[in-house]
């Protein structure tokens, strides 16, 4: 049976704690860095990340801590976002997207909140 260690994901997953420095909720899956500025509606930079853990399942993940509070987002478009998208401005790097829990009405100049986020490398089969 094929199997990683921990280490060989969790270098691979630091690297959204350590680079991913925007959290934007977007109308569509972004494509490239570039894609998301076309399909943002929100952003928010005051991101938690936390340390790669056991994944439910088997394999690792981390885990983008929810947003409320005061750290609620500004939303910059009105529309519906269906996705999430990190991304490393320093770098001009996508690094992950995927669907929200659940898709959100937002309208320009008001603020959002989310439930977190876990993104995670499933163990090999």
């Amino acid at each position: 049976m094929p199997t990683l260690d921990n280490r060989v994901f969790d270098n691979g997953l630091t690297v959204l704690d350590t680079e991913a420095n925007v959290f934007h909720l977007t109308s569509a899956e972004a494509t490239s860095f570039a894609n998301v500025a076309s399909v943002t509606l929100a952003n928010n930079t005051n991101l938690l990340i936390g340390a790669p853990q056991d994944r439910p399942g088997g394999g690792r993940e981390v885990v983008v801590a929810a947003l409320s509070g005061n750290d609620v987002g500004t939303v910059t478009g009105t529309g519906t976002a269906t996705h999430y998208a990190l991304v490393d401005t320093v770098n001009s790097r996508l690094l992950a997207t995927g669907l929200l829990q659940s898709s959100q009405a937002v309208t320009s100049g008001n603020t959002f909140a989310t439930t977190s986020v876990a993104i995670g490398i499933p163990d090999p089969v």
